[in-house]
This record gives C-alpha cells, sequence and structure tokens, in this order.
C-alpha cells in the first residue's frame, strides 16, 4: 500500500470510529432517558467534540438518528446466523432475540422509544419502515428456504408469517408488554405455531 493510500485508509477508519462513536453515545442517550431526552451537544460533547464537528460526520439529527436505527437493527441481524437448516436458523434467530432483549435491554429500550416516536415524527417514520423493510425481506428469504425443504407448513403465507414474527418480537419492546414471563411466552408459542419439524422424507418400503 502506498503512502497515500494507507493515509486515505487511516482517515476513513477514523471517520467512521468517529461517526460508531457519536452513534453509540445518541443510542445510550435514548436508552436511559427516552427519545425526547436526546441533545446532540450532549453526544459531540460525551465523545470529546463539539456541535460544529458532530456536524461534520452527521449534518443533521435525523442522519444521526438514521445511525441509531441502524445500529440497533444490526444488534438484531447479529441474531442471524448463516449455518444449519432453514428451521435451525428460523429457531435459532428467535431464541438469539429473546436472549439480547434480556442481556442487553438497551437495545429493546431504544427500539421500543423510536417506534413510539416514529407514530408522530414522519422522518423517523421513514428510517423506520426501511428497516424494517430490509427485516422482513430477510426473514421472508429465511421462510421460504424453510418451507420449500419441508420445515414449515406448504398453506402458511410466508410475508404473513414474517411480518407476525415482527409485530411480536417487536411489541417485545414496548414497556407495556416487556415482560420476561410475558417475551419467554411469547416467543415459546411462536415456536410450537411454527411448528418448525424435521423435513419429510420418503421411506423405502422392503419387500418380504
Amino acid at each position: 500500500m502506498s503512502p497515500l493510500a494507507a493515509a486515505r485508509h487511516a482517515a476513513r477508519s477514523h471517520k467512521q470510529d468517529r461517526e460508531q462513536a457519536l452513534v453509540q453515545a445518541a443510542f445510550n442517550q435514548i436508552a436511559e432517558r427516552g427519545f425526547e431526552g436526546l441533545r446532540t451537544r450532549e453526544v459531540a460533547a460525551g465523545v470529546g467534540l463539539n456541535i460544529a464537528t458532530l456536524h461534520y460526520y452527521f449534518p443533521t439529527k435525523e442522519a444521526l438518528i438514521r445511525g441509531v436505527v441502524a445500529h440497533a437493527m444490526d444488534r438484531f441481524r447479529s441474531t442471524l446466523a448463516p449455518h444449519g437448516s432453514p428451521a435451525d436458523q428460523l429457531r435459532n434467530h428467535l431464541r438469539a432475540v429473546r436472549k439480547l432483549l434480556r442481556d442487553e435491554p438497551e437495545v429493546g429500550a431504544v427500539m421500543g422509544e423510536l417506534a413510539l416516536r416514529s407514530a408522530r415524527d414522519p422522518a423517523l417514520a421513514r428510517i423506520m419502515g426501511e428497516a424494517f423493510k430490509a427485516w422482513h425481506a430477510t426473514l421472508r428469504g429465511l421462510l421460504d428456504r424453510a418451507k420449500r425443504d419441508g420445515y414449515l407448513a406448504g398453506d402458511l403465507d410466508n410475508d404473513d408469517v414474517a411480518a407476525l414474527i415482527m409485530a411480536t418480537l417487536t411489541s417485545m419492546t414496548l414497556p407495556s408488554t416487556a415482560s420476561a414471563d410475558r417475551t419467554d411466552r411469547a416467543f415459546r408459542q411462536l415456536e410450537r405455531w411454527l411448528g418448525l419439524v424435521a423435513p419429510k422424507t420418503h421411506r423405502s418400503v422392503s419387500s418380504n
């Protein structure tokens, strides 16, 4: 790598580190204070920057919120392991989301805050809509593969099933429904309803 290329790489890496630090600071503020408690000046100060420098990385508050949503959704996407059968992947996704919400309650707190705020904030609604559309597509692909391989009932509508899974998991982030017992029951019922079973196989019949 040439000195110029190395310098450009270092600059990009530094910029990404700063952006991630600012997003994490904003994420933490929303988790602790709610969406109304987000103060961009304090976000900047929390990572040793002034507000003008923050605007270099995130020109608008909407851009910073988009970063927070992407960070939260990345935590959800981390629960999708690309190995095992489609049924295993789907089952493990549900269980990993449950573990994520239990071990990192701030993720649920932030998602709940953003979901509530998006009902009266068109800009945030667009950001959340984009993130949820991508999540829906991922789940739909996983369900399609599970059905194709015989792990799910053939009469299920995968678009509807993906929407139901998302609605159930998202509701677990809302203060009115977020309780360990209720969440565990919801996850168990999802698994039972989906009927994640071994694929059908054709037995060979031996003749006597």
